[in-house]
């Protein structure tokens, strides 16, 4: 049915072939909503990201692969190639960011609206296939004896990364010529590591039971068991020790009590000094603890 929807069409009985074809007898385009300003010079078309990038309007970010419903015009040429531009909202505020084409850098420009998220490198760092620019291109259709060079550089490439290429390949021969040999490592691998994560759960569980907490435990780290190895929660000195260094400064103390003698508007008043005793011995207490 769905080869028919473009031959069985609907002609009412007013039609008049001299009007021309039947979307615009009835005046409506083929491409229907997707076309209600192409008098502008915009088509609406179904754009995707073509990088991550941060919204300028409510300072989000916006993944690679994202789709919008984009206005669609062209805006310039680069040599024989046009040059489009994007214009589309976020689905997050209603801010509008625009990108257009970049032909000769084989790129997106951002416009307005947003930002691109920067981690960008040098392909050739990393061994990827760099495509060659507009120059050397010439280049190599117009000279003859630099295509040759050219050549003859890349076949000199090919040889030189060769013998890794062939022990990659045969590492993974090797490693995957009895597939129901390395599936079993595998999963006696996964079995170990299971075993281990069910041990830690256990500990972890029992330790959030014991304290009466409701968080989720991170995985403990070296640093972490070094750095608690190192605190002392014991006592510097122990009871004996204590009560021994309260004797002593108690022994120091004159055994017979002085009298102090004051006066305030007029009337002496006598008072022992033997309190000082107690003073000191609630002082070195405190200390001690």
């Amino acid at each position: 049915m769905g080869e028919r929807k473009g031959t069985n069409k609907y002609y009412p009985p007013d039609y008049d072939p001299k009007a021309g074809g039947l979307n615009k007898f009835l005046g409506t385009h083929a491409l229907r909503e997707r076309a209600r300003k192409i008098h502008m010079g915009i088509l609406i078309i179904r754009f995707e990201m073509p990088y991550n990038i941060w919204c300028e309007g409510c300072k989000n970010h916006i993944g690679m692969g994202v789709r919008y419903n984009a206005e669609k015009k062209k805006i310039g040429m680069y040599y024989s190639t046009p040059v489009y531009q994007f214009r589309m909202k976020c689905h997050l505020c209603d801010n509008h960011f625009e990108i257009k084409t970049d032909p000769g850098n084989l790129d997106y420009v951002i416009v307005s609206g947003a930002r691109r998220q920067e981690n960008r490198w040098d392909p050739t760092q990393n061994g990827q296939v760099v495509p060659e620019d507009k120059e050397t291109s010439k280049r190599l259709f117009d000279d003859a004896m630099f295509k040759l060079e050219h050549g003859v550089g890349d076949e000199g490439t090919a040889k030189k990364v060769n013998p890794a290429l062939g022990r990659l390949i045969n590492r993974n021969h090797t490693a995957w010529k009895d597939d129901f040999a390395a599936n079993s490592a595998l999963r006696a691998q996964f079995r170990v590591k299971k075993k281990e994560m069910k041990a830690k759960e256990r500990i972890d569980n029992a330790l959030l039971k014991k304290t009466g907490l409701e968080i989720a435990l991170v995985p403990e780290h070296e640093d972490d068991i070094k750095l608690a190895s190192l605190l002392n929660m014991k006592p510097t000195k122990s009871a004996v020790e204590n009560q021994k260094i309260i004797r002593k400064k108690i022994s120091m103390l004159p055994s017979t009590p002085k009298t102090l003698t004051t006066a305030a508007l007029g009337i002496s008043r006598t008072s022992a000094a033997a309190t000082s005793l107690v003073a000191d011995y609630n002082s070195s207490e405190e200390e001690l603890s």
